[in-house]
């Protein structure tokens, strides 16, 4: 199933085109994870060195699972096809009230 995961954009990071932004977001964990990508992955915004940060955007991805853990949390595990964190990441596990069905 496609959805989209809520991210921060934080920064601008090269004005090579479109714009290439820092987006940030925590998995079900609390670890924090880093995607550097176009700005038209995180948001249809004409974001620019200039815009204000941080900004909400979302990241697209694909829900591979879905379950409950023992403290009644509903887990999904994503995957990013595409696009990896900073660390090489294209698969992560985040709380379900993180996804969205449209872009923010």
């Amino acid at each position: 199933m496609k959805m989209n995961l809520a991210v921060e954009i934080v920064k601008f990071v090269d004005a090579h085109q479109p714009g290439w932004v820092e987006s940030q977001f925590a998995d079900a964990n609390g670890v924090r994870h880093k995607i550097i990508d176009k700005v038209p992955t995180f948001t249809a915004k004409p974001l620019e060195e200039s815009s204000r940060y941080p900004q909400p955007g979302s990241a697209p991805c694909e829900v591979l699972a879905q379950w409950q853990d023992d403290g009644k949390r509903k887990l999904v595990r994503i995957a990013t096809p595409g696009i990896e964190s900073t660390d090489g990441l294209s698969e992560f596990i985040v709380l379900f009230n993180q996804l969205h069905a449209a872009p923010i």
